[in-house]
């Protein structure tokens, strides 16, 4: 065989998936809304099994399932007949996944479901198969063409793609939104782009604040042991009322004036660029890098005229956030 050869079986292989993915799509039917709904009320476990191939498209939809805030494992069908089915409560819900729904290992979990009175959802192809008729929601995959005739390949990628599906219909349905997936990928890139300004600003002590009354040397030693290159200035009420950058210290320092001996109100920028703390903090190395800028203060909607934090370029940089 040639390369052009396999570029062809490459070409046939997926066809046979689009088309079995396009039959899938016209055989959504309210099934698949019951199937969303009992998952989104469920307050235990949701249990994904299969044999085989299917049973690896078990893991991976318990997995997706999970990472969108509903609770699920994968269970071995295998194992389940020998002592696993006891992790399976009447409050979970079980979904077995088989092509034929006649796969020997699914019997005995079946059994167990009906006995138990265990919510069953069925992904199976097979309507005259045990599962079938078992099953308290029946979620039907369209009989497909396996490449070469034999190969999970067409039937594997229809139940991986309903189980995305089921994933995240509930997922909407919970309303799990974008801060809600943060907690559960607090690593990765995906993770860094989810973090907020709160997740990552300077608090408290570390904050440089000087009264807007303060004679300038002394604000410069604060300037200096705060090491953010930025100073906040506020009134006595510790409302926000300026600003103050190591960039504004060396030009006065070049002009012919004693500064050192002026407030800091004098030398202060005021209205400083300030964000909120729920923003998120990509949109903070945003507006720095339009105002050019290294720094932001912080600031809540309850209370917008105080300073609660800074939020300083080089910490969103190691932050792995661009």
């Amino acid at each position: 065989m040639n390369n052009k050869q396999f570029i062809s079986i490459a070409k046939d292989v997926i066809n046979l998936e689009i088309k079995a993915l396009q039959n899938l799509k016209r055989n959504i039917n309210n099934s698949f809304n019951k199937a969303v709904n009992q998952l989104a009320k469920c307050q235990a476990k949701v249990i994904l099994c299969g044999v085989g191939k299917s049973g690896l498209i078990a893991s991976k939809i318990a997995s997706t399932l999970a990472s969108v805030g509903t609770p699920a494992f994968s269970m071995s069908a295998s194992e389940a007949s020998h002592g696993d089915l006891g992790m399976v409560s009447k409050k979970d819900i079980l979904i077995l996944i088989s092509n034929s729904g006649q796969t020997s290992e699914l019997k005995n979990i079946i059994q167990y479901a009906k006995r138990n009175k265990i919510l069953l959802i069925g992904i199976v192809s097979q309507k005259n198969s045990v599962l079938y008729k078992a099953a308290d929601i029946k979620l039907t995959i369209p009989k497909v063409i396996e490449a070469e005739g034999i190969v999970p390949t067409s039937s594997t990628t229809t139940q991986l793609a309903l189980g995305d599906a089921l994933a995240i219909a509930t997922m909407k349905h919970k309303k799990f939104d974008k801060m809600d997936f943060k907690k559960f990928h607090p690593a990765g890139s995906l993770g860094a782009k989810l973090k907020t300004v709160e997740d990552i600003m300077v608090t408290g002590e570390r904050i440089p604040f000087v009264n807007e009354n303060l004679i300038m040397s002394k604000a410069l030693k604060i300037l200096s042991k705060k090491k953010l290159g930025i100073l906040i200035v506020t009134n006595k009420k510790n409302i926000t009322t300026g600003i103050i950058t190591d960039g504004q210290v060396r030009r006065f320092s070049q002009k012919k004036i004693d500064f050192k001996s002026l407030p800091v109100k004098k030398i202060m920028t005021k209205k400083p660029i300030s964000i909120d703390k729920n923003e998120f903090a990509a949109k903070a190395l945003s507006i720095m890098n339009a105002k050019k800028i290294t720094s932001l203060i912080v600031k809540d909607n309850k209370t917008p005229l105080v300073t609660i934090g800074v939020i300083h370029v080089h910490t969103i940089l190691q932050s792995n956030i661009s």
